[in-house]
C-alpha cells in the first residue's frame, strides 16, 4: 500500500467533530453491552429448554416403564410385540429429544407416522364426499340439488340447521315448509299436512321449523291449486320422488344406502378435524353405530347381504383407531335381530380376533333359541356361516354341534347338516369330538354351572358339577371361574354349595377339594370382596339366630376352621358364635 492510499473510515473518522466521536463511541458501547446481555438470555434459555427436556425425557421414560409392567399382564403372545413397540417409541423419542438439544433436528422427523395417517384418511374422507353427493343427484332425491353442491363444496355445511331439517325430511319422506313457501309460495300451503303444529306440545312453532307431509288427496286436489302448469308439475314431480323415497324398491334402497353412507363420512370427517372438542364416546358409540346398522342391516330384511357388508366393512376401515372400529360394531345391534347378527359376523370377520372366546358362544346363543322355539333351518344358519373366514366357520361349526341350548342329538344333526350345505363333509370327522380353543371351552363349561346356578339348582349338583370341572382342568383360571360363579348365587347358596364341595357322591373327601376351598375362603375373606362377604356373614348371622346349632351352620363352620382357623374365628366373631 503507497503513502497516499489511507482508509476511507479512518478519513471520515478524522473529519468528525470531537462531539460526534463521543457520541459514536458511547453508541457502540452501548451495543456491546446489549450484545453481551442477548448472549446471556441466550444462555439462560438454552439451559431452560435442556432442563425441560431433561425432564420430558425422564418423564417419558417412567410412562414407558409403567406402560410395560401393565402391558406385561396381557396374553403372552402379545406382550412381546406391545414391549418391542414401547422400546422402539421410547428411542425414537430419546432420538428426538437428544437432536432437540444438539440443535439439529430435521423437519421431518417432527411428523409421526400417526398423524401422516390421520392427515391421509382426511383428505381420503373429503374425496369420498363428492363422488357420494353425485350419486344422490343421479338417483333423484327429493333434495335441492344447490343443496347438495353446497355439501361437496364444503362437508360441514352439513351440519347446519337448514340442511339437518332437510336430510331428517328426506329421511321420514316430508318437505321443510320454509322450501315449498320459497319455491312454490303460500297457495301450495293448502296442499301438505302440518306435521310440527300441535296444539298441546307445540302451539306456536317457528316458521323455519315446520315440516309438511303430503296430502292423502295431494293428486286430486293439485289442480284446484291455484298454481302456474310449470309450478304444478315440478310440485308433482316432487311428490313423486317423495313417493319414491318412502318406498321399498331398489331405488329407494339405493338412496338410503347413499345417504347412509354421505352421513358416515362426514360425521367420522368432522370428529377427524374437531377431535379436541368433539367426545369419541359420542360419535363411535350413537352415531357411526346406527348408520352401520341402517346401511347392512336394514329392517326388511332377514339375511345379511354380501354387497352391503363388504360397504360397511370399507367405512369401518376410515377409522385409524383399531378401538374406535371395534366400539363401532359392539354398540350394532343393541335391540337383537339381524342387528345382533350383524355385530357378531362384523366382528369375526375381523383380522384379529382376540375375545374369540365370547364372540363365538354369544353368536351361537342368538342364533339358537332356547325350547319351546325352533332351532333355526340349516340353511339359514348356512347362509350366514357363509359370510364368514374359513377359520370362524369352523369354530362356529364345533361350538353349534357342543351346545346345550338344544338337545345334543339335534345339535349334532344341525352342525352336520350345516355342514353339508356349506359343503365341508371332510371335516365332519373333526366335529363329532370338537377340539375347541381353550379359552371358548372353559366358557361353555362354566356357562353350564353358571345355568345351575341361576336356576337355584341343587347345591349338591352344582357342587358335583364344579368338582368334574376341576378334576377336568386344574388350573388357576378354573379356581377363579368357580369364585366368580360362586359370587354370583345367592349367599345360602353360596355356603351350602361350599359345604358340600369336599365330599364325593361315595362319602369320601375329594383330594382336589382341599386348594379349591383354600382358594374360596382366602377370597371371601379379603377386602376386595368385602360385599360379598357381608352378605354371606349376614346369612350365617340368621342361621344363627334361628337355631345356633343348625348343620348348614356347624359344616360350613367347621370346614372354613378346617382350611384356615383364622378366618373361621373372624367369621365367629362376625356371627356373634363361640369359637371351639
Amino acid at each position: 500500500m503507497t503513502g497516499s492510499e489511507t482508509d476511507p473510515n479512518a478519513a471520515g473518522l478524522a473529519q468528525l467533530s470531537p462531539e460526534s466521536l463521543s457520541e459514536l463511541r458511547m453508541q457502540l458501547e452501548q451495543l456491546r453491552a446489549e450484545t453481551r446481555a442477548l448472549e446471556q438470555d441466550n444462555k439462560s434459555l438454552r439451559l431452560l429448554v435442556e432442563k425441560v427436556i431433561a425432564n420430558r425425557q425422564q418423564s417419558h421414560s417412567e410412562l414407558v416403564v409403567l406402560l410395560t409392567t401393565l402391558v406385561s399382564k396381557l396374553p403372552i403372545n402379545d406382550v412381546g410385540i406391545l414391549v418391542s413397540r414401547l422400546v422402539e417409541h421410547n428411542n425414537s423419542v430419546n432420538h428426538f429429544l437428544a437432536a432437540l438439544v444438539r440443535g439439529n433436528l430435521e423437519t421431518t422427523a417432527i411428523e409421526p407416522a400417526m398423524l401422516k395417517n390421520l392427515e391421509q384418511v382426511k383428505q381420503d374422507l373429503a374425496t369420498a364426499v363428492g363422488p357420494l353427493v353425485q350419486e344422490l343427484i343421479d338417483l333423484d332425491v327429493p333434495l335441492e340439488s344447490r343443496m347438495l353442491e353446497a355439501v361437496a363444496a364444503d362437508p360441514e355445511c352439513f351440519f347446519s340447521p337448514g340442511m339437518a331439517r332437510a336430510w331428517r325430511c328426506f329421511v321420514k319422506g316430508q318437505l321443510p315448509r320454509e322450501r315449498i313457501v320459497r319455491v312454490f309460495g303460500e297457495q301450495a300451503i293448502p296442499l301438505f299436512n302440518d306435521m310440527t303444529t300441535d296444539p298441546k306440545r307445540n302451539a306456536r312453532p317457528k316458521p323455519e321449523e315446520i315440516v309438511l307431509g303430503f296430502k292423502s288427496d295431494f293428486e286430486t286436489q293439485l289442480p284446484k291449486c291455484e298454481l302456474s302448469p310449470e309450478a304444478r308439475e315440478n310440485l308433482l314431480k316432487l311428490f313423486q320422488q317423495a313417493q319414491l323415497s318412502k318406498g321399498s324398491s331398489d331405488r329407494a334402497k339405493a338412496q338410503k344406502a347413499a345417504f347412509q353412507k354421505l352421513s358416515f363420512i362426514i360425521e367420522l370427517l368432522h370428529y377427524y378435524q374437531h377431535q379436541h372438542t368433539e367426545p369419541a364416546d359420542v360419535i363411535f358409540a350413537q352415531r357411526l353405530p346406527v348408520l352401520i346398522e341402517q346401511l347392512a342391516a336394514s329392517g326388511s330384511q332377514e339375511q345379511l347381504d354380501e354387497n352391503l357388508l363388504r360397504s360397511a366393512e370399507q367405512l369401518l376401515n376410515f377409522i385409524l383407531n383399531h378401538d374406535h372400529r371395534l366400539m363401532v360394531i359392539n354398540n350394532i345391534g343393541k335391540s337383537g335381530g339381524i342387528g345382533r347378527t350383524l355385530k357378531c359376523v362384523l366382528r369375526l370377520r375381523l383380522d384379529k380376533v382376540p375375545d374369540l372366546e365370547q364372540i363365538v358362544p354369544e353368536f351361537v346363543k342368538h342364533l339358537i333359541p332356547v325350547a319351546p322355539q325352533k332351532p333355526p333351518a340349516p340353511e339359514t344358519v348356512a347362509a350366514l356361516l357363509h359370510l364368514l373366514p374359513a377359520d370362524a366357520e369352523r369354530v362356529m361349526l364345533k361350538s353349534i354341534m357342543a351346545t346345550d341350548r338344544i338337545r345334543k342329538e339335534d345339535a349334532e344333526a344341525l352342525g352336520k347338516a350345516v355342514a353339508n350345505t356349506l359343503g365341508l363333509k371332510g371335516i365332519l370327522d373333526e366335529l363329532k369330538s370338537p377340539v375347541l380353543p381353550p379359552e371358548v371351552e372353559r366358557q361353555i363349561a362354566w356357562g353350564k354351572i353358571h345355568d345351575l346356578v341361576l336356576r337355584r339348582a341343587n347345591p349338591t349338583a352344582i357342587a358335583d358339577a364344579i368338582r368334574d370341572r376341576i378334576h377336568a382342568k386344574y388350573d388357576a383360571e378354573e379356581m377363579k371361574s368357580c369364585w366368580v360363579e360362586l359370587t354370583e348365587a345367592d349367599p345360602i347358596s353360596l355356603i351350602r354349595v361350599f359345604s358340600h364341595l369336599p365330599y364325593l357322591p361315595n362319602g369320601k373327601t375329594d383330594p382336589v377339594a382341599r386348594p379349591l376351598m383354600e382358594t374360596c375362603v382366602t377370597r371371601l375373606t379379603h377386602e376386595k370382596y368385602s360385599a360379598t362377604y357381608l352378605k354371606v356373614l349376614n346369612s350365617l348371622k340368621s342361621m344363627h339366630k334361628a337355631k345356633p346349632d343348625s348343620p348348614t351352620l356347624v359344616n360350613f363352620i367347621a370346614l372354613v376352621k378346617w382350611i384356615d382357623a383364622a378366618a373361621a374365628q373372624k367369621i365367629c366373631a362376625g356371627i356373634g358364635m363361640p369359637f371351639h
